[in-house]
């Protein structure tokens, strides 16, 4: 279901990826949902759930897939361990 639904928002919705630039959109409140790959460094999967326990509004999804995965499935040639929209 969760590799259906990001399949579905890099079809439709406007997709940032990286650490940083999803921590930025989490910070404004713009984020809603959060795709996070198995490869995904612990520091970081720390720091997001912390901020979207804040939000309240933001969805974290937890693929079953490593970044490289996700990175085919997002047409990049980079691995790409979180991702938001």
């Amino acid at each position: 279901m969760s590799l259906v639904q990001l399949r579905n928002a890099v079809k439709s919705e406007k997709i940032t990826f990286g650490s940083k630039e999803v921590l930025k959109k989490l910070r404004q409140g713009v984020a809603k949902k959060i795709f996070l790959a198995t490869t995904c460094p612990q520091q970081v999967r720390d720091t997001v759930k912390r901020y979207a326990l804040l939000q309240k509004k933001t969805e974290i999804i937890e693929l079953p897939v490593p970044s490289s995965e996700i990175a085919l499935i997002c047409k990049k040639n980079y691995p790409v361990s979180i991702l938001s929209c």
